[in-house]
């Protein structure tokens, strides 16, 4: 071949290496001058035919060049040159009359401006040594990961870490961007040593990694954090044991808080601070008082070497409010807490932190019967008390709240003897006898045997109805037990003396009816006298109401049980009269009478003890009031 057409295969090779930068050259027979291409700072040289003088040195260098491998290979990364900035893409001279480009985006730095000028020294991986427009393409992102994963490689081998930036968070963990922009993956069970629910407060963050896998064919790299913290763990857990003991007081930092109490991280091994040990006083759920990442001095309360199981107390640092509550709080004390709960028999009230006293539910009010606490007070609600007892040994304070008032009782006893004539309001009757209201708080109790002289009642309710206005006399006062006993009878004197003169059996008289039974009407005779008619007794068609007036005869009267009974039947009676100068208790009895009162053992024994027997009734139905 000669040397023109070698020349000319040689300049048909050269735009499929690179475009070539060089001067104007004349030969022998053939000139190569430059031509203007549509790239900038780029030139293509034209072959023209000059003299044939020279023409085998060129042809001698060029074939130099193509067997000295002067050209760069595909994979290779090599050093190159900025030769321009354009708007999208830098051109890079990587020597070897060669140039290639890379995307501008591949220089963008972490601010979005790119960091690349003219005259920089970068390295360059060669992906391909000819596209479309001729030119060699280049990446700066590959050279960067091969270099890295070399760096990696080395550093997995050394056992080395890897500092990173946490950037983003994928699939199952966190994305780190490592040297060179490199990104790695950091699964989230590897983040730290308990789960953390929000991983985005993570990003940002630079820490160290270890390299746990990695593969170079398939570009992937996993770290690992929690391995260095587990490390780091164990190595402060050590040092934590060797000078753990019980009483000790160390300070540690909330981890994790749970229903039951906290745990608090004491450097590299947990302790537990149960609820009942967080504080002298009560406390509903921790999270009152702490929060994750919280610091606190707690007292070691036990430690097991074998479990490594530690229970921790803080109110253990505090001072025992109980110790002195004795002389914070002596009886008689007026005082304000917060009632923290409610019972059926009483309600707590926090005196202080640690501190709480029970005010009774008879301890809350003089005058009312409080059937449940909840009625007076309600939880949350501050109150003023007073102490009535403390014991600090059984840690204990009883309160009372009726106490802040004037204590009716003493009122009462002031101003009220035995003797007294009262006035009040029925306030309930029982079968034994009728309460009535003397004062707000002080009721008194007129017993059934003291209602009347006449009648005898054997159910109160016969007589009054509740909310009567009544009078009495006070018979008694019993300041150890504060009960009053009452007798309505006695407001009036004894009729009984004068009876057998004044109403003898046969002698009509005006009665108003006091209480209508379904086996009669009662009737007042005059003020202490009353007496029955019973329903045999009453006129034909009678319809009586209480109030109204009724003309009845004196039928019979008997001393022993001390009864009056009256008939409507005004002259009809068939009961005989008994003379006023004998009293029938003192005459005997013909079989007739005998068998009008009863014949039985029974009623012969309550004729001979009378009045006994009804004192015995009487102090029966006292201890049923008890």
């Amino acid at each position: 071949m000669d040397l023109e057409s070698r020349a000319g295969a040689a300049f048909d090779l050269l735009p499929s290496v690179a475009y070539i930068r060089w001067p104007c050259v004349r030969l022998r027979g053939f000139s190569i001058q430059p031509q203007p291409r549509s790239r900038p700072g780029e030139k293509a040289c034209k072959v023209q035919s000059i003299e044939s003088g020279g023409a085998g040195s060129f042809a001698n260098l060029f074939e130099q060049s193509l067997q000295g491998g002067g050209f760069v290979k595909e994979g290779e990364i090599i050093q190159g040159t900025v030769v321009a900035v354009q708007r999208d893409e830098v051109v890079i001279d990587i020597g070897g009359k060669s140039e290639g480009i890379i995307p501008l985006s591949e220089f963008v730095g972490a601010g979005g401006e790119a960091t690349v000028k003219a005259g920089d020294k970068i390295d360059v991986y060669i992906e391909s040594r000819e596209n479309d427009d001729g030119l060699v393409t280049l990446s700066k992102e590959k050279a960067d990961k091969m270099k890295v994963w070399d760096e990696i490689s080395a550093a997995c081998e050394r056992d080395e870490l890897i500092e990173g930036t946490i950037s983003q968070r994928v699939k199952g963990g966190l994305s780190v961007t490592i040297r060179g922009g490199v990104k790695a993956f950091l699964p989230g069970s590897q983040v730290d040593l308990r789960p953390i629910r929000n991983l985005d407060k993570l990003i940002g963050q630079t820490y160290q990694f270890k390299v746990i896998k990695f593969n170079k064919k398939r570009g992937n790299i996993v770290l690992s954090r929690r391995v260095l913290l587990e490390k780091e763990r164990d190595q402060i857990k050590t040092k934590t044991l060797e000078t753990l003991e019980e009483g000790k007081v160390v300070k540690g930092v909330i981890k994790n808080i749970t229903e039951y109490g906290a745990f608090v991280d004491l450097g590299g091994i947990d302790g537990l601070l149960h609820i009942t040990d967080m504080s002298w006083g009560r406390v509903t759920h921790p999270n009152e008082l702490f929060k994750v990442g919280d610091e606190v001095t707690v007292r070691v309360l036990k430690y097991n070497p074998e479990t490594e199981r530690v229970s921790l107390g803080l109110k253990q640092t505090q001072e025992d409010p109980w110790t002195h509550a004795e002389e914070a709080y002596p009886p008689g004390k007026r005082i304000r807490g917060k009632v923290m709960s409610i019972t059926d028999y009483g309600a707590f009230v926090e005196l202080e932190p640690g501190v709480e006293g029970l005010i009774h539910v008879s301890e809350m009010s003089w005058t009312k019967k409080v059937k449940h606490p909840s009625k007076v007070l309600e939880i949350g609600q501050e109150v003023e008390c007073q102490v009535l007892e403390v014991d600090a040994k059984s840690k204990r304070i009883s309160l009372g709240l009726k106490q802040l008032e004037p204590d009716p009782w003493s009122i009462f006893v002031d101003k009220y003897h035995p003797g007294d004539k009262i006035g009040g309001k029925v306030r309930s009757i029982t079968d034994y006898g009728v309460f009535i209201g003397i004062e707000e708080g002080v009721d008194g109790m007129v017993h059934k045997s003291d209602l009347s002289w006449t009648a005898k009642v054997n159910n109160p309710a016969d007589l009054f109805h509740k909310g009567d206005d009544v009078e009495a006399i006070i018979l008694s006062i019993n300041h150890d037990e504060k009960k009053v006993s009452l007798g309505i009878k006695q407001l009036h004197d004894d009729p009984w003396p004068n009876m057998f003169n004044e109403l003898p059996p046969g002698k009509v008289v005006e009665a108003t009816v006091v209480s209508v039974v379904d086996y009669g009407v009662f009737v007042r005779v005059r003020d202490g006298v009353e007496g029955l008619i019973a329903q045999g007794d009453l006129a034909d068609g009678a319809d009586l109401k209480i109030g109204d007036k009724v003309q009845a005869e004196i039928a019979n009267i008997d001393s022993q049980d001390r009864r009056i009974t009256l008939s409507m039947r005004i002259g009809e009676s068939t009961s005989q009269p008994i003379k006023a100068d004998k009293r029938p208790s003192m005459m005997p009895k013909k079989a007739s009478d005998t068998d009008k009162t009863g014949g039985t053992i029974g009623e012969l024994i309550k004729q001979k003890l009378g009045d006994k027997l009804g004192g015995i009734d009487k102090k029966e139905d006292e201890k049923k009031e008890e």
